[in-house]
């Protein structure tokens, strides 16, 4: 029988050998309360044997699950199934947290559930920029959340257009997440924007720690957030936003929560600009067409809506037809990208 745990980080792993290491000791100094459990997505290389490694070094604190290749919304999938933490965080193979900061939140969390819990944790992430003459950079919520105290949807403040809760700030109760039957797609990057959106609706109690909890690796060629792969992986994201959009009604979540109905939207909007951003950066014909498909396709779900969304928001600066439209489209995505990388 699985020991119940304060918390628990699931770590996704796909060939992650040259870096899961730093990733998974900076979970270990959680101690007792936290379990870890490293998902093994088909690895090529030796991820596998190194969580095993793990596993026979900490019994009872760290588990390695092995899947055949699904993508890191899998490996999320696979996590949640298995996790006996009350609290469920993500933890990407290639970043880590910081030691002070995981003490502090785990002795808030603790005390949280001696008063029944809250539903979600929130707490600064670092871009941590790696062989570049670029400072760090911390993305913070104190203009939006109170501080010091349990708050709900109303005490909220507006989100500036740069601001989204993300898979690093964010701290879900594991049963939140499993009262929303949620499954990520295979094969699919830019999910986890999906398991941060979906369960909005059921969270009531909220908690933001002003502490800079996780670090955020930039650097590596391969990552999602390279232009390369952000030309290549459009689809994802067009993807990912239709699901978003198509997971509520926003009218209806505003007769009961006008303030969460406000950053659903703001969500949408951001979603629907990077997406048409991703995608017009291929600087194509069939990349304007992939465009127009997806705000058909969300029109045919909530056509006022999705016109608000596109004439009315950032996104019509990247909605311009034609080969200007893609040119400007293209320069508004490397200046936003440049600015949001440079915030603090």
């Amino acid at each position: 029988m699985k020991e119940n745990k304060l918390i628990t980080f699931v770590v996704p792993c796909y060939n992650s050998q040259d870096y899961m290491e730093k990733c998974v000791d900076s979970l270990l100094k959680g101690g007792e309360k936290a379990e870890i459990l490293i998902i093994d997505d088909g690895s090529t290389d030796r991820t596998g044997e190194i969580a095993d490694r793990y596993e026979r070094d900490h019994p009872g604190r760290v588990r390695a699950l092995h899947q055949e290749n699904g993508g890191h919304g899998e490996g999320i999938n696979h996590g949640l199934r298995e996790a006996s933490g009350v609290y469920f965080k993500i933890v990407d193979s290639d970043d880590w947290l910081a030691a002070d900061a995981l003490q502090e939140v785990l002795d808030c969390l603790e005390s949280f559930e001696k008063e029944g819990g809250i539903d979600l944790c929130i707490c600064n992430y670092v871009y941590d920029h790696q062989g570049k003459k670029r400072r760090n950079q911390t993305i913070r919520y104190g203009n939006i959340f109170p501080q010091g105290e349990i708050f709900g949807w109303e005490q909220t403040k507006a989100f500036r257009p740069w601001q989204l809760l993300t898979l690093h700030s964010c701290i879900y109760r594991t049963e939140i997440l499993r009262a929303c039957h949620m499954e990520l797609p295979k094969h699919v990057f830019y999910e986890d924007n999906l398991f941060v959106y979906y369960p909005l609706p059921n969270v009531k109690k909220m908690y933001y720690l002003n502490a800079d909890l996780y670090h955020y690796f930039i650097g590596r060629e391969d990552q999602s957030v390279s232009e390369t792969v952000i030309k290549k992986r459009c689809g994802d994201q067009i993807l990912i936003t239709t699901k978003i959009f198509k997971s509520y009604h926003l009218e209806e979540i505003a007769k009961d929560n006008l303030k969460l109905a406000k950053y659903m939207y703001h969500e949408m909007v951001m979603m629907a600009t990077i997406a048409t951003a991703f995608t017009r950066l291929n600087n194509s014909k069939e990349a304007d067409a992939q465009v127009e498909e997806m705000w058909k396709d969300l029109e045919s779900f909530d056509e006022k809506l999705a016109h608000k969304i596109k004439h009315a928001s950032l996104a019509v600066f990247e909605n311009i037809p034609g080969r200007v439209g893609r040119l400007f489209g293209m320069r508004c995505y490397r200046i936003a990208h440049r600015f949001v990388l440079n915030f603090n």
